[in-house]
């Protein structure tokens, strides 16, 4: 019904950047949350950040001022850029959406199937 698709993940150094995008299809009508999840080895996955329809966005401690979420509307995309990376943010990514689908009225959440982000000298 909905698909997520991720990419721009990879191995960078302590520091560097990263943008990752997601690209969501499928039966909806309307997303009303996106956002991207993490989860690193042996860890509970992690909600990360988040931005809703209207574009309030919400960040947890660790990455504000480092991370920066956005999206389009129109396309259905969602983005997340990553600054001066450190190795603790080493972890796979992954994209969130909570939508309504086309007839029917109630919402639900998917998550794509990741991108790895790997901080390493």
């Amino acid at each position: 019904q909905v698909q997520l698709v991720e990419s721009g993940g990879g191995l960078v150094q302590p520091g560097g950047s990263l943008r990752l995008s997601c690209a969501a299809s499928g039966n909806i009508f309307s997303i009303y949350t996106m956002g991207w999840y993490r989860q690193a080895p042996g860890k509970q996955r992690e909600l990360v950040a988040t931005i809703t329809s209207g574009g309030s966005t919400n960040y947890i401690d660790s990455v504000k001022g480092r991370f920066t979420i956005s999206r389009d509307n129109a396309k259905n995309t969602v983005d997340l850029q990553i600054n001066s990376l450190k190795s603790e943010d080493t972890a796979v990514y992954y994209c969130y959406v909570n939508c309504l689908l086309r007839l029917d009225r109630g919402l639900h959440d998917y998550w794509g199937q990741g991108t790895q982000v790997t901080v390493s000298s």
